[in-house]
């Protein structure tokens, strides 16, 4: 299951350069053949959909075909079940917008501090509607009782949120912040069994699986979720997003975004009035195939097994660097270890003694003139809000993101770089 790199990167023309792209959480290379599709449906198909004339039958055959392409990487049931969208944030305030009737007064939303796009369309609805929101904390890891900012979701700290009254629970896959990834099934299954005892109304989960995807397979069947999403532009395809919305969360628990005359109370149409880009959303069939193609089985189980292994070369050199640097005053923000429940998302920031802000530590990489890493809260407002002790939000944590086309030679870039700006 070992990756070969040097195909990998070839499907990327980006990386011909010689750029180190390190700021992959915010954004992922495009596949070549994506942008080639793009071009394709432009110029050779670019007409309505749904007329009976030919050029638009296969123009509504492509289109299809994309949303075949994110069924099949959200391991949906249907492609009725999935929505196309120009971004995460407004898919999930679409999502919002459609549920407002059947949420009612008084009960309660449970979201987390992770990227706004999973809270901020929620404290929203809950305004609207005289619900109450519920913030599901990051909390100390105990393996790390040292490092104040080792943080993650656990589930001890979700369970006393749970009551008679929790109609949503929002929380994310996999952390942009802190990199560690979140055990969906064993979060969906255990607030269930509360929920039935506490004879619940209705529970529904959405789960921001934005920075998951591009390093785990999802699997929505599995989790027995409801509602997820993720956008294309962090898996190697062009910038738009896509949201699964169970078959029976559609039909009884979403009211109609599109125009009134149009029937589409089981259509994913529901919550997307005006419909997608439908050159990016053909475009987006060239990534399965490509996730496929990266082991000799040609299957997605295989193809993420494989990503994971590899991304354990890169993370764990990286981490291990940032941990021998504690006596600088590094901490690392979040699970200091790596494993297979890591991805090679890595945050940090430099206090102590002699105090680095973390503007200044990308500056280093900045000057370099080949590399790109970033600074900030990355949309994990609260996240980074509530750390102890505090840290400045204009300043945020350095964030260094890699994935599957990354190498370890890069990682050792990365890393003599970091040693001249901690000097």
């Amino acid at each position: 299951m070992t990756l070969d790199t040097n195909a990998v990167r070839s499907a990327f023309p980006a990386l011909t350069s010689g750029y180190l792209f390190a700021d992959n959480a915010g954004g992922s290379q495009c596949l070549a053949d994506v942008v080639t599709r793009i071009s394709d449906y432009l110029l050779n198909t670019n007409v309505q959909l749904g007329a009976d004339y030919s050029i638009s039958v296969s123009s509504t055959n492509r289109v299809s075909s994309g949303a075949e392409a994110a069924r099949e990487l959200f391991n949906a049931d249907s492609v009725d079940e999935i929505a196309y969208g120009s971004s995460s944030t407004m898919l999930v305030e679409n999502l919002a917008r459609a549920i407002e009737a059947d949420v009612q007064e008084g009960e309660e939303i449970i979201v987390t501090g992770e990227h706004e796009s999973n809270a901020g369309p929620w404290k929203k609805l809950a305004a609207r509607k005289g619900a109450v929101i519920k913030t599901w904390h990051a909390t100390q890891l105990p393996q790390y009782p040292d490092n104040p900012y080792a943080v993650g979701l656990q589930l001890d700290a979700l369970v006393p949120l749970i009551s008679s009254k929790t109609r949503l629970v929002a929380f994310t896959g996999c952390s942009n912040i802190l990199g560690s990834i979140v055990p969906v099934k064993d979060i969906v299954t255990a607030a269930r069994a509360l929920a039935a005892e506490y004879g619940v109304r209705k529970l529904e989960f959405c789960v921001d699986c934005v920075a998951y995807a591009p390093h785990r397979q999802v699997d929505v069947r599995n989790w027995d979720v409801e509602y997820c999403y993720f956008s294309f532009y962090k898996v190697y395809g062009p910038h738009t997003s896509v949201l699964y919305a169970r078959a029976t969360s559609l039909q009884n628990s979403l009211s109609s975004l599109a125009h009134h005359f149009l029937k589409v109370d089981n259509k994913p149409y529901k919550l997307q009035p005006g419909g997608p880009g439908y050159e990016l959303v053909y475009s987006c069939t060239s990534v399965p195939p490509y996730i496929r193609s990266l082991t000799s089985e040609g299957t997605l189980e295989a193809a993420w097994a494989a990503v994971a292994q590899h991304e354990q070369s890169l993370v764990t050199p990286l981490l291990a660097y940032l941990r021998s640097k504690a006596p600088r005053g590094v901490r690392i923000v979040g699970d200091e270890g790596a494993g297979i429940t890591r991805v090679p998302t890595v945050s940090f920031v430099v206090g102590g003694e002699k105090p680095i802000r973390s503007p200044d530590v990308v500056k280093a990489f900045d000057a370099k003139g080949n590399v790109g890493i970033r600074y900030g809260h990355f949309y994990a407002y609260t996240l980074v809000d509530t750390l102890s002790p505090k840290i400045n939000l204009d300043d945020g944590v350095v964030r260094i993101s890699l994935v599957h086309y990354n190498t370890v030679e890069e990682v050792e870039r990365i890393i003599a770089t970091l040693e001249e700006a901690l000097a």
